[in-house]
């Protein structure tokens, strides 16, 4: 008969439990009585130690540890404790992530003995049993996942406190008075956590960057550069050594390169694009073929290992795209002179060059160093009138001279060569199960102080797919060339879509009408392309796009080449974009090492490097979302008084999220305030239902809303629910 352990009911007091966990399991083969834990605490006074006794007698009871001997005490099977991550909800508590658990454990906000979100930890793990939720409580932090925060300064006299936005942060914190620096109260700063003392309640802090006013537009996206742990600027000695750099062209470099100055060569870019990655060249071969040239700047020419220009690069991993600016991976004299394949200007180039016949079937292939000379530059706009046209004319009004234009035939007779050639390959690569996600894309047209004026969206057409299906080319054909010789190489993958994120698209879209086939994988495939195009222009589009995106596993870099689901390649690579991206710099640094007949490179360096990269995009990739969120909510601040047609595009417990039809920006209408009906959440349906009226409001549903509050240091937007569309 197994001994029945007494239940202890804690009493409020000193809570020592944390402690004597952290301090137990540090030296898991002692044993320890109440004075030796007392002593190790620094408990001096009787009160201390009886509540430290108690606590003894709970978590014996609580079966975290054993009394192996009278009065002595030691930590309870080591299997119950796990190594992980701390991700916080909004509502002060967390979850413990580890790949033990199918489920992850629950963490109340007093179990967390000063985690923060993302800190890697040491966690006892409780109610593993079937049937039962599984708790968790932190016992060690392992490693702080950072120490710098973003927040308002609120000064007090001698002290201050640091208010962050984060919903992730749970704690404000303390600064004393010699650590204000040059804050002032209410500015926005960025602070570094000093200490988090054992019997404070806030971690302590220092001022390290006053970001200035809350709202000005200049501090909200240092702020959100600064949140991320993003830089805003280069080191001076960084620009200094850019500076310094040779970024001539000389004939001795040019007797090294393959020559290709005499081919017809352009670029086509954005009409904003100060820096240009590639070039295309073309040319007729003597047996009807063609020679297309995909030309990528040479950086890696300028960019030599080891100094601390490649150091800062490396560190950066990739520009930062925020809505009004743009914080580049390389200092200007590279990025958008040296390296930049600039019209009328001879330029290095690593390139892919390829012969094709008229069904854009690849007959030959050659990779190696060029040197180029591009004769002319478009705008996207403007290949695109050639393309619909079939003609030479381009109208002033899309001009980039702001002129009218004709254009030589040679270049036109290019244009709409490859246009031809790029469908065939966008065609064949459809065929093969590859996802179309032209996602329409949130821009705004800003005034000379960057404020937002009205809102755009920018659509792919023909002569983005004509520059897509040679980037995509190049890209494939270059981890290919490698791939096949087994030697190591940075692949971009992308996994097959999780089934349970499938299912729940399915849920959702099946509220429009649509479905999808889950027969096998390329069924999947068809008919989430027959998704993304059935949805084209209607009011849902948006958020069908979004929630598809989000079934996707997310793409990365490894050495480890599992293929790229979302394309239906087999081998692809980051080779077309070294001024903006670390990666293909490390590509074209591999490729031609190979090319010289190099060994195999360094696997487990370079799979480091392939998740330091990935981690930095997906940073850069959140600073950019935040920067969107902010401009929107500062757009619609000056639309208060105007009603909207919405979609509503999430349903939770405490509201519904809703998505302007005009302008995609999406915010919230709070449950408690919705004021026809009592509410409440219904998971099944995605929706929130009338207590009274049984009234439905559904995922989907077209509603009319009114800006409430727009909260720009939160990027928050909140919404009156005026009345559903049609009622």
């Amino acid at each position: 008969m197994t001994k029945k352990i007494r239940k202890f009911n804690k009493k409020p007091g000193k809570d020592y439990s944390g402690q004597i966990l952290k301090l137990l399991s540090q030296n898991s083969s002692k044993d320890f009585n109440y004075k030796q834990i007392a002593a190790v605490l620094e408990v001096t006074d009787t009160k201390g130690r009886n509540e430290i006794i108690k606590e003894l007698k709970y978590l014996v009871s609580t079966q975290k540890i054993e009394e192996v001997d009278r009065g002595k005490f030691r930590i309870l099977e080591q299997s119950s404790y796990f190594e992980g991550t701390i991700d916080m909800t909004a509502r002060k508590a967390a979850y413990f992530i580890s790949p033990e658990f199918d489920e992850d454990p629950f963490i109340p906000t007093n179990n967390l003995n000063k985690a923060l979100h993302g800190d890697k930890v040491k966690a006892y793990v409780y109610n593993k049993r079937k049937g039962k939720k599984p708790e968790a409580e932190v016992i060690e932090i392992l490693e702080r996942k950072r120490d710098e925060f973003v927040g308002v300064i609120q000064i007090n006299g001698t002290f201050a406190f640091v208010v962050t936005a984060n919903p992730k942060m749970y704690v404000d914190l303390f600064i004393p008075k010699e650590k204000f620096g040059d804050a002032e109260n209410g500015d926005v700063v960025l602070v570094k956590m000093t200490d988090w003392p054992e019997k404070a309640n806030n971690p302590y802090g220092q001022v390290i960057k006053v970001l200035g006013k809350p709202g000005e537009h200049n501090t909200e996206m240092h702020a959100i550069l600064a949140e991320y742990g993003l830089p805003t600027d280069f080191p001076v000695e960084v620009e200094a050594f850019a500076q310094k750099l040779d970024t001539s062209i000389t004939e001795e470099e040019i007797a090294k390169r393959r020559d290709m100055r005499d081919v017809l060569t352009f670029t086509i870019d954005p009409r904003d694009a100060k820096d240009f990655d590639d070039a295309l060249s073309f040319q007729i071969l003597e047996n009807g073929n063609y020679e297309i040239g995909i030309h990528i700047a040479d950086v890696s020419h300028y960019l030599q290992e080891g100094t601390i220009l490649d150091e800062e690069a490396y560190n950066r991993a990739t520009s930062i795209y925020l809505v009004d600016r743009v914080v580049p991976m390389l200092p200007e004299v590279l990025s958008n002179f040296a390296c930049s394949l600039r019209p009328n200007e001879e330029k290095y180039t690593f390139s892919a060059v390829f012969e094709l016949n008229k069904k854009a079937e690849i007959v030959n292939s050659w990779f190696g160093r060029t040197v180029i000379y591009s004769d002319k530059r478009f705008a996207y706009e403007e290949a695109q009138v050639i393309i619909e046209t079939k003609g030479n004319k381009i109208p002033a009004e899309i001009s980039l001279t702001n002129e009218d234009q004709t254009i030589e035939e040679p270049i036109v007779n290019a244009i709409l060569t490859m246009d031809d050639l790029a469908k065939q390959m966008r065609a064949k690569r459809m065929a093969n199960g590859a996802i179309s996600f032209d996602k329409v894309e949130v821009k705004f047209h800003l005034d000379e102080n960057d404020e937002p004026t009205g809102v755009y969206f920018k659509v792919s057409k023909d002569a983005n797919h004509l520059i897509e299906e040679f980037m995509l080319l190049a890209n494939r054909k270059v981890s290919e060339f490698i791939g096949k010789q087994k030697k190591t190489f940075i692949y971009r993958i992308h996994d097959e879509p999780d089934q349970d994120k499938l299912f729940n698209l399915q849920t959702v879209i099946s509220k429009f009408g649509y479905g999808l086939n889950f027969k096998s994988k390329g069924d999947i495939s068809k008919s989430l392309n027959k998704l993304l195009s059935d949805v084209q222009g209607k009011k849902e589009q948006n958020l069908v796009d979004t929630l598809a995106i989000r079934s996707m596993s997310k793409a990365a870099y490894s050495t480890q080449n599992i293929g790229h689901y979302g394309l239906a390649f087999d081998y692809y690579s980051h080779f077309t974009s070294p001024i903006r991206r670390y990666p293909d710099v490390m590509v074209h640094r591999l490729l031609q090492s190979y090319l010289d007949g190099a060994k195999s490179a360094d696997e487990e360096v370079y799979e480091a490097k392939c998740v330091h990269t990935s981690q930095m995009e997906n940073l850069a990739a959140n600073a950019e979302r935040d920067s969107i969120k902010y401009m929107q909510v500062k757009f619609m601040q000056d639309h208060k008084d105007e009603e909207f047609v919405g979609v509503i595009s999430g349903v939770t417990e405490w509201g519904i999220y809703v998505e302007i039809v005009e302008n995609k920006c999406e915010g919230m209408v709070r449950i408690r305030e919705i004021k026809d009906d009592y509410y409440t959440f219904d998971e099944k349906q995605y929706a929130l239902v009338g207590e009274v009226t049984k009234n439905l409001l559904q995922l989907g549903d077209e509603i009319i809303v009114k800006v409430k509050n727009a909260d720009l240091v939160k990027k928050q937007l909140d919404f009156t629910f005026i009345k559903k569309v049609n009622e």
